[in-house]
């Protein structure tokens, strides 16, 4: 193998796997984030989303969100039963139906706008280009439901 050719594969291979190592899995990257963010809230004392939907503001007072502490939970509030759950919740207010109000739990995402803003751009590349939407699974007032071309697009990656 000559010299050029050799050097032009090992750049190839390094820049795959760098393309790789950057890719946004719940594993590399949401777990941690959810760690550092969100499991003082959402973590295993918290309840299942089904006893927290039976006393929503009596869990919110004492500041206990829904569980959400592996992937299968976490997941139910982005495709279902809770549809668009997170992404209504963590967005910024610049999305469709936002009307400009960030969620609620968008706070939580960082201690700065910037640190919110970078965890907020890696939460929706992990959700799928084109995939975050702030739709529910049914049509709520003026928020039309998911569609099944929306649904389509998201790829939560283990």
């Amino acid at each position: 193998m000559n010299k050029e050719l050799a050097t032009a594969l090992m750049v190839l291979v390094l820049g795959a796997s760098h393309v790789a190592a950057q890719e946004v899995t719940y594993r590399n990257s949401i777990a941690p984030l959810w760690k550092a963010q969100c499991i003082a809230c959402h973590g295993a004392p918290s309840p299942e989303r089904a006893d927290f939907l039976l006393d929503e503001k009596g869990y919110e007072a004492r500041s206990q969100g829904p569980r959400m502490d592996s992937y299968e939970r976490f997941i139910a509030f982005i495709a279902w039963p809770d549809t668009g759950a997170l992404m209504r919740r963590l967005d910024d207010g610049t999305s469709p139906n936002a009307g400009g109000k960030p969620g609620n739990m968008n706070q939580y995402l960082g201690s700065t706008a910037q640190e919110r803003a970078v965890n907020l751009k890696i939460v929706k590349a992990w959700v799928g280009d084109g995939a975050w939407n702030l739709n529910r699974w049914n049509k709520r007032g003026e928020v039309p439901a998911v569609t099944k071309e929306q649904l389509d697009k998201i790829k939560v990656k283990y």
